[in-house]
């Protein structure tokens, strides 16, 4: 630990200062700049000081019984890549810890950039709350969030190795994938590992289908028709070793994920009702966003956190407009999005909106607004324990559409299409039978 002593600095009004004594961190990855700001006595000047701590835990240990000695109140540091979750970890047992987002806390122009000086700077936004925290998970869901994280990742690598397999079978001119839809399913397995085994014959390879394939013996001689060679097996059982060692550690995730979970798993069945949304997406869900409601104010601080809502943007006077939605946490996007596109495949609520706004602003634009309304049920349901999600169900537009609105629509459509006007008469009343 170095100190890069004692000053006393610009003179703070009572009424400015929200928190009292405060730290702040400039974390780098191997050394912590600290700044610790405090009452300076009669004077109404605040005390400052600076000092450098090692990132290692002994360190950073030091760096705790200094901050309890000074009784700070609050230690606040800006996200830097993942050198910031060593002292966030081992101080917030201590001491309230809050995260920062650059974007917050962005230095002004004209002033000096160093580590120093920036410690200096977090420290004067924290005093007079002029940041937020960002949102850090508890330990658990942490610990959950790891593995989900890393469970997403292999399936991604096992997705891109089944596609770079395909892509050797087409190749060697084996249109397999053409006449079957899971080329990883038991016929089509059992037809890969023959081809490597040097089974050429599209004959005896087309025999290898099980079940309801047979009925496609005559297309898969065809698509087995082609010229695998040695070389193509070479690569393929490469492949094929890959696939399987990764479905081996994504299974064990999956086992570790249950257990970890436990606690949790009447929110999993929660969020298991909404239309899209599978035991696993609800784990993913759940390990990015916890299941403690009460860090975001209302649904719409969720989707605004979360980046499935448009900024909006206003200058000069002019009439607001709605911008991009941001980049907000990738895990929980690509969870959503495949929750999206799934529920855009059913009949129900969520899948006659995705249709509804596709049509007018395109596929991309409809799976944000369908994880925007996934968002707020979330939140809805996630502050409930004992609430359940109830379909709206496909005709809700239909049915609930102001029926004046609905007939001027129509009127409209009928227009551009005939060129003619339209007008409505009363039907006439039918004689009694």
């Amino acid at each position: 630990m170095a100190s890069d002593g004692v000053v006393v600095v610009d003179e703070v009004h009572e009424q400015d200062r929200f928190v009292e004594r405060v730290a702040a961190i400039d974390v780098g990855k191997n050394e912590l700049k600290v700044c610790v700001r405090l009452p300076g006595g009669r004077s109404g000047r605040r005390r400052q000081e600076v000092r450098t701590y090692s990132s290692r835990t002994r360190s950073i240990l030091d760096l705790s019984d200094w901050l309890r000695c000074e009784q700070v109140e609050l230690v606040v540091m800006e996200a830097t890549g993942e050198y910031w979750k060593p002292p966030f970890y081992l101080l917030e047992d201590s001491v309230e810890c809050w995260l920062l987002d650059a974007r917050q806390v962005k230095h002004l122009p004209g002033r000096p950039k160093t580590d120093r000086e920036d410690a200096i700077w977090l420290a004067r936004v924290a005093e007079r709350g002029m940041a937020r925290p960002s949102f850090v998970p508890p330990k658990p869901i942490r610990q959950l969030r790891d593995l989900t994280r890393y469970r997403r990742a292999l399936t991604q690598d096992r997705t891109r190795n089944k596609q770079r397999l395909e892509k050797t079978l087409e190749d060697a001119q084996i249109k397999l994938s053409s006449a079957i839809s899971d080329i990883y399913g038991v016929s089509g397995r059992a037809m890969i590992e023959a081809l490597i085994s040097g089974q050429r014959d599209p004959k005896v390879l087309a025999q290898l289908a099980r079940g309801s394939m047979r009925g496609k013996i005559t297309v898969l001689e065809e698509a087995l028709t082609g010229h695998f060679s040695d070389h193509h097996a070479l690569i393929c059982v490469m492949m094929l070793s890959t696939i399987d060692a990764l479905s081996i550690q994504i299974k064990q995730l999956t086992t570790r994920i249950a257990e970890l979970i436990g606690p949790f798993q009447r929110r999993v069945e929660q969020l298991d009702e909404i239309t899209g949304i599978g035991r696993i997406c609800a784990q993913d869900i759940i390990a990015e966003i916890g299941v403690d409601m009460s860090v975001f104010a209302t649904a719409a601080h969720l989707v605004s956190w979360a980046k499935f809502c448009p900024q909006v943007q206003q200058s000069g006077g002019k009439a607001p407009r709605n911008g991009a939605t941001g980049h907000g946490d990738p895990w929980l996007a690509s969870a959503l999005g495949e929750a999206a596109a799934g529920a855009a495949r059913t009949r129900s609520f969520l899948g006659e909106r995705s249709r509804r706004i596709a049509r007018r602003r395109g596929k991309k634009k409809a799976l944000v607004a369908v994880g925007n309304s996934m968002l707020t049920i979330i939140w809805n349901l996630l502050s409930d324990p004992e609430a359940h999600y109830r379909d709206l169900g496909p005709d809700f537009y239909e049915t609930h559409v102001n029926q004046r609105r609905r007939e001027r629509t129509l009127i409209n459509q009928l227009e551009q299409i005939t060129g003619k006007q339209v007008t409505l008469q009363a039907r006439p009343e039918q004689p009694a039978a």
